[in-house]
Formats: C-alpha cells, sequence, structure tokens
C-alpha cells in the first residue's frame, strides 16, 4: 500500500492511499475538526494524466523548465533551458550518429491540449514566460549578454520590443548561469554539465576557492559602485528576470528583478517604465542596498527586503501575489504596490525555500493558492484569505505524479494544473482535476 505525508494546520499525518499508482488520483484531506473551516475550503484532488504530453518530435530531449503559460484557447507554451542536456542525450545529433536519439529542442514548445506540438520557437534561454490575449509571447531572456523581457512574434520567432534593460551586469551575479550558457553558440553533439552541477557541488571534487579579504573587499566595492550608478530607483531591468505577468485589462506588464528585490510594472504596448516597489510596499527610493537586510536563516523573522527567486501573479480581484521563495513567504499587495499581508510557507524549509510560482484555483472567487516548492517537491495549497496551509501534493520522485525540482506551475480554464521541472526532473506534467 502506498502512503504519503500531507500536511495539514501544522500538523503532519501519515495518509494511506493518498496516491493510487494505477488510477494516478491524488487526495489530500482537510480535517475540518483541526482546521475550524467548512468543507469547501478542502484541498483540491488531481488525477495525474499519464498521457499527456505525447512524445516529442524531431528526437528532441526537453531539458529543465523554466518557464508554464497557458493561452487563451488553453493551449500551453513551455519554455525550456536545453543547455541541462549532456553529451550523451544529445547523441543523434553527431554525424554520424551514435545513437537513435536525441536532439537539442527549441526553447520554447507550444503544446495544445491533447499534448501534440503544434509550435515552437527558438530564442536564447532564460527565466519567465508569459503571453497576451492575443497570443504574442513575453519571455525573461538574453539578448546581447543581458537578461530582460522580450516579446517574440509565437509564429516567425521574431523579436518585436524589449523591456528597458541596464547597459550592464550586476558584478559577480549569479546571472552567469542564464547568460554565459545561453549566449555560446551550440555545437552538436555537445551538452552541458548537467542541469545540477552550477548549484550543487559534487562531493569528492575539488574544494570549492573561498574568497580572501582582498576578493572581498573588492566585490563590496564593486556592488556599492554598481549601486551608486544603478540606484533602487532605476526605472528598468538591473538583474535577472524572474516571473513575467500580463495584465491585458489594464495593457500592464509586470516583471520580477532579482536585483534588490523589486517589482517592476512596464506599459504592455509601450514597454515604458510605470511603478514599481519593494517588500512591505516600500517605495523603490526605500529599498535598501544593505546586503544585511536581505539575510534570512529559516524559521527565524523575515528579512525586511524580498531575498531572491521572486515570483508573482495577480487575481482577478485586482491583488499581486509576490512569493519570496528563500524567505519561504508570499506578500500580498495592491496593483498600485500597498503591502496588504504576508503568508509563510514550511518556514524551516532551507536550500532554495518553499515558495515559489503563485497560482489560483480555477473557481470565481479563486479561493485558494497553489504554491510550488522546489525545495520539498510539493504543490501547497492555501486559503487565499488567510493563508493557511490545507495541504499539499507531490513528494520528490521521478514517477508519474512525483517532482524533481519542480520549478514552474500553470492552470487553465477548467482547472487542469500543469507543472514543470528542473534538476533531474525535466519536464512537463499535467494533472486533471477531480470532483
Amino acid at each position: 500500500m502506498n502512503t504519503s505525508w500531507i500536511r495539514t494546520a501544522g500538523l503532519t499525518v501519515l495518509a494511506f492511499g493518498a496516491a493510487f499508482v494505477g488510477a494516478g488520483i491524488f487526495h489530500l484531506n482537510h480535517f475540518s475538526t483541526v482546521m475550524g473551516a467548512s468543507s469547501s475550503a478542502a484541498a483540491p484532488k488531481f488525477k495525474f494524466d499519464p498521457d499527456w504530453p505525447k512524445p516529442l518530435p524531431n528526437k528532441w530531449k526537453i531539458g529543465g523548465i523554466m518557464g508554464l503559460a497557458v493561452d487563451k484557447d488553453d493551449n500551453v507554451w513551455a519554455y525550456d533551458r536545453a543547455n541541462d542536456l549532456t553529451d550523451i542525450e544529445l547523441e543523434a545529433e553527431l554525424n554520424p550518429p551514435i545513437a537513435d536519439c536525441c536532439k537539442r529542442p527549441p526553447s520554447l514548445i507550444h503544446f495544445d491540449k491533447e499534448g501534440n506540438v503544434i509550435g515552437a520557437i527558438d530564442p536564447q534561454q532564460g527565466h519567465g514566460l508569459a503571453v497576451d490575449l492575443k497570443g504574442f509571447l513575453y519571455v525573461g531572456n538574453v539578448v546581447d549578454g543581458l537578461n530582460s523581457v522580450h516579446k517574440y512574434d509565437p509564429k516567425t520567432g521574431a523579436l518585436l520590443g524589449t523591456v528597458p534593460r541596464a547597459p550592464e551586469k550586476v558584478p559577480g551575479s549569479a546571472g552567469r548561469i542564464l547568460t554565459e550558457a545561453s549566449t555560446s553558440e551550440h555545437v552538436p553533439g555537445h551538452g552541458g554539465v548537467g542541469p545540477v552541477a552550477t548549484f550543487v557541488h559534487p562531493l569528492g571534487g575539488p574544494p570549492q576557492p573561498q574568497p580572501d579579504a582582498a576578493a572581498l573587499a573588492a566585490r563590496a566595492k564593486a556592488m556599492a559602485a554598481f549601486h551608486a550608478k544603478y540606484p533602487p530607483t532605476t526605472p528598468m531591468i538591473v538583474g535577472q528576470v524572474e516571473e513575467i505577468r500580463i495584465d491585458d485589462a489594464a495593457r500592464e506588464l509586470y516583471a520580477t528583478d532579482d536585483y534588490l528585490g523589486r517589482i517592476m510594472v512596464f506599459d504592455l504596448d509601450t514597454l515604458a517604465f510605470k511603478r514599481g516597489w519593494g517588500a512591505y510596499g516600500q517605495k523603490l527610493s526605500e529599498i535598501s542596498t544593505d546586503d544585511k537586510d536581505r539575510a534570512y536563516t529559516p524559521g527565524g523573522p523575515e528579512p525586511k527586503e524580498l531575498i531572491g527567486d521572486l515570483t508573482l501573479n495577480i487575481s482577478r480581484d485586482g491583488l499581486v501575489y509576490a512569493g519570496d521563495r528563500r524567505a519561504n513567504r508570499i506578500q500580498v499587495f495592491t496593483k498600485e504596490g500597498k503591502f496588504l499581508k504576508e503568508f509563510t510557507v514550511d518556514v524551516h524549509t532551507g536550500a532554495g525555500g518553499s515558495a515559489g510560482g503563485v497560482m489560483f484555483s480555477p473557481d470565481k472567487e479563486q479561493r485558494l493558492l497553489y504554491i510550488c516548492d522546489i525545495t520539498n517537491d510539493h504543490v501547497w495549497f492555501l486559503n487565499r484569505e488567510d493563508g493557511k496551509v490545507l495541504g499539499h501534493m507531490g513528494q520528490m520522485g521521478q514517477n508519474g505524479g512525483e517532482f524533481f525540482g519542480i520549478h514552474m506551475e500553470a492552470t487553465d480554464s477548467r482547472g487542469v494544473l500543469y507543472t514543470g521541472e528542473v534538476f533531474a526532473g525535466e519536464r512537463v506534467q499535467r494533472f486533471l482535476p477531480v470532483k
């Protein structure tokens, strides 16, 4: 018999039969006696769909998923990082090939509701993806060595516009993972170091070099000069884009900038900057450049500033939910940046943090938040009103319906949940709602 652990209202409960492999059903029970809430607030149930997507064409092998977006027709765009693929996965590219599979895929792949590939374009890689009601794609990726939000034609792949971007990189930024690797020309049959090597130092390898006092002082000086040149009020993207969302009705584009933890809003038609804010609704001019204000120990007090891997989404009633992943929290704002409240998710989580991508349940009121958690490999279900955790779905693993580096999620108009994984996962999965 299968078992799984379900957390409800701070309690850990062993649930038997929570995941039935044959049926693929994930059932999260809600204990109203513990929660003090009605059964209408129960966590949803989903059934893993093993038939979606269909096998990829052209011998493609998909990489880590850096963005997911559902278009107006409920078709799905997946943004993958093909640089995660290694030599052994690209042997069909050699001339002559030495294996039947595989080949490097385009970075943006379009799936229909049946899981068939219906289109693809291949801009350079990055992080974050959105699609507007006209079908145009907004991609957080690298062009000319710098990361920003770029608008693409979904049919031709033509670059149509760019959100304003600072002309320099943040000194010593982790953006090298996305920029330097993404801008190098691909050699057929040769891949990268794999999806984990740039994040985790292998056991038994050479010791990591530790910066000495002089190197630390030089970096601090370089950062001080960079902050002076590009203060928090800089009306453009400065660091790495993590998330992109489109507000079609207001004709606005939201992007999260990992430079100092900023939420930035741009005009959707002109791509000109409009406004922005930081943690707790701080004006851009109030955001601190002191690293001490981003210090966080899991389980401890929340930091003054947003600290990184920042995601967001916009609810139907006009609220902005920002997931500060590595601080294990979600902050809620108005569209103008007024801070309303803060929720925490599994606050003892270290490493990559727990509060990843934010999605909403499909009901009219969007009563639930769906939060993907790259460290614990869960999708958390929270009451949107008060942030109470109702349960979670998933665990680390490579079987269908499990997750190994869940990084992205998206829902369609029917409440179907799509997930995308990095690390050893490197796949997209679909989960059908169960009544």
